[in-house]
């Protein structure tokens, strides 16, 4: 579960960019998070993995207390989140099996398990044939089903996915969302920042509005009828 109680976020700057936010996300849902650029998503993300810390306010992920995470401990918390991006973030040099793999390498994964493991998310994405491909080998579609795969491989409780269709054509965006959905039906908790206007309006799915550092009440109606 992640409980947001009375967040508040001001940059040492001044700026502010989260507004006494209260927000609770169930394990085993799947929540879009929109908003203009500004409005605080990315912000919300990085005091989910505490690469930012609240100002104010109290943070629960997978019971931890972010409000008192010791810095030793953070990597304990990360470990239990996957990440995805809009610019897929592979590492050019290294094949689909190096980059996934390199994600359970450096959580010190014994090497005998890491086959197996790596083989099953490659599987899972549909890309089990390209594991010795590079990523200037394969079409965008597929470098973020590597990065998927790669966000996965640790079975995490919790996939956080920044705009990950924002590069992709439509039928390639549609298939990734597919993929995620599946991935949710698992029992993966999927929070997805996103500005695919037609998934959103087709979907059923729980939406979270930001709007200038806060959250309107009637979330899924604002954003249907804007």
């Amino acid at each position: 579960m992640i409980l947001f109680e009375n967040v508040s976020k001001v940059y040492p700057n001044g700026v502010p960019a989260l507004n006494n936010i209260n927000l609770q996300i169930n394990n085993g849902e799947f929540v879009l998070i929109i908003g203009e650029s500004g409005a605080g998503k990315s912000t919300l993300n990085k005091l989910i993995t505490r690469e930012e810390k609240a100002t104010s306010g109290e943070i629960i992920v997978n019971d931890m207390n972010l409000s008192t995470l010791k810095e030793r401990k953070i990597h304990l918390l990360r470990r239990s989140i996957g990440m995805v991006f809009q610019e897929f973030r592979l590492i050019s040099n290294m094949t689909v099996y190096e980059n996934v793999s390199f994600a359970q390498e450096s959580i010190g994964i014994p090497m005998n398990l890491i086959r197996s493991n790596v083989d099953q998310a490659l599987k899972r994405v549909g890309l089990s044939s390209k594991a010795n491909r590079f990523p200037h080998e394969l079409s965008g579609g597929e470098q973020q089903r590597v990065a998927i795969a790669r966000a996965i491989v640790n079975g995490p409780k919790i996939i956080l996915a920044d705009e990950p269709t924002g590069n992709l054509d439509m039928k390639t965006a549609s298939e990734i969302m597919t993929l995620f959905e599946e991935i949710n039906k698992k029992g993966t908790t999927v929070i997805m920042t996103t500005h695919n206007r037609e998934f959103i309006e087709r979907t059923s799915k729980r939406i979270i509005v930001i709007d200038n550092g806060s959250i309107p009440s009637d979330l899924k109606e604002k954003v249907l009828t804007s």
